[in-house]
């Protein structure tokens, strides 16, 4: 078996992928001016407080990804420092912030819109600096 191939086998046990030597930005979120965290197309992106934080997992499925959309990238994006990966049961490569998965609100109409900030119970976060 390849060294390659052990390596990639052993990212997809663990369920996270870094790789700090090759960056790539593409697909990544970025900060507006006032903090706010937004995905690439400029929409909020929130955490689930249900996903454990490096858990290397996702629990948000099914009705929970129609209505929160997980932050992907697609096949071959490298995994940054600062947003690692994670792969989803379906084997997409959904985006990361310190241990949590990144997700849309579908009811979020216009870039910069919260509307999701707190639902759930609480469960449901944006991240501003």
């Amino acid at each position: 078996m390849s060294a390659a191939l052990v390596v990639a086998l052993s990212l997809t046990a663990c369920g996270t992928m870094t790789n700090e030597a090759a960056v790539s930005a593409e697909g990544f979120p970025t900060r507006t001016a006032d903090g706010l965290l937004v995905g690439p197309n400029g929409m909020t992106v929130y955490t689930y407080a249900k996903d454990g934080k490096n858990s290397g997992m996702s629990e948000c499925y099914d009705a929970c990804a129609t209505n929160w959309p997980p932050l992907t990238v697609s096949t071959g994006t490298l995994a940054t420092k600062e947003y690692p990966l994670i792969i989803r049961m379906d084997g997409t490569r959904q985006v990361t912030l310190e241990g949590q998965p990144l997700y849309y609100y579908a009811k979020d109409a216009k870039r910069g819109e919260t509307t999701g900030d707190g639902r759930g119970e609480g469960a449901w976060k944006i991240n501003r600096r």
